[in-house]
């Protein structure tokens, strides 16, 4: 090899390095900024509503004309209705994931991912729309709408996460059932979905953390309610995104500082629920993997 080659190749290796660190600081650069955007969210929310938490603002429901309160209300609310759209999503995102995974045909399998990947990018605002004039208008706004609005969101979400899971599951354990002269579907019921819950569960907590903070939706199927806490999922019931919104829309500075500390209830829950579906998404790979 002649001194020239060995200066062209030199010069060529230096010139990739240089180009792998620029793109290395970069990609730590944009990194560091999305952490850096969520530290400074996180800081404001908690500068701006740490001040008003107290056992009242857990325990007690927004208060009238002007006097303090709380978002007891609202939490339980916020519970009802999303404990309700959970129930109604579940079921349906699970069973629209086993058929994607085991039943449905290649052509049918990408349609149907395809419209499942279109209601995951829908705007909230236009579900909570399309339910405000199929149930509500007529009906009037009741927690049973506000939690068929989220449900359709969850809906989605919940499917794929599951499609995911159940692709996850060894072919080996499906091979085994069926050889043994178990049918299908009970191979389904006994041996891939008992393997595959750990990650259905997580599928959830993140659906859940997902549509826990919609505001858009509730706007226009349960925002008209009154000051106390109410179970009752034929009426209209208080939400925490709600809350946040009317508090930060009332010129009392007082109730500005109820928003921000509603927001910080609220995204803590959300930050939670993050976290423990990241903790059990590991712990159900590593059970799978073995490592």
């Amino acid at each position: 090899m002649s001194t020239y080659d060995i200066t062209v190749r030199s010069a060529g290796l230096r010139r990739r390095r240089i180009v792998q660190a620029v793109f290395a600081g970069l990609a730590t650069l944009a990194a560091l900024s999305a952490v850096a955007m969520l530290g400074i969210v996180i800081g404001s929310v908690v500068s701006k509503g740490a001040s008003s938490l107290s056992l009242d603002f857990f325990t007690q429901p927004r208060g009238l004309f002007g006097e303090p309160g709380g978002i007891a209300d609202a939490i339980v609310g916020s519970i009802v209705i999303v404990a309700i759209a959970t129930l109604i999503a579940v079921p349906i995102g699970v069973l629209v994931a086993i058929y994607l995974s085991e039943f449905a045909s290649k052509r049918i399998g990408t349609f149907v991912r395809v419209v499942l990947d279109v209601m995951n990018g829908i705007p909230a605002i236009v579900v909570g729309i399309f339910v405000f004039g199929v149930i509500v208008v007529g009906r009037g706004q009741s927690a049973l709408a506000g939690a068929f609005a989220l449900s359709i969101l969850m809906v989605p979400l919940v499917a794929r996460t599951t499609q995911e899971v159940l692709a996850l599951v060894p072919g080996a354990l499906r091979e085994g059932s069926l050889a043994l002269g178990v049918s299908r579907w009970r191979t389904v019921l006994g041996v891939v979905l008992p393997t595959a819950m750990g990650g259905i569960v997580t599928g959830t907590v993140l659906a859940v953390a997902r549509v826990a903070g919609e505001t858009a939706p509730l706007l226009f199927t349960s925002s008209i309610t009154a000051n106390a806490i109410n179970t009752n999922v034929t009426e209209a019931l208080p939400t925490i995104p709600v809350a946040i919104f009317t508090y930060s829309e009332s010129p009392d500075p007082a109730e500005q500082a109820l928003a921000w500390t509603s927001a910080l209830v609220l995204i803590s829950f959300v930050l939670v629920a993050s976290v423990i579906a990241r903790a059990l998404s590991a712990r159900y790979k590593r059970k799978l993997t073995g490592h």
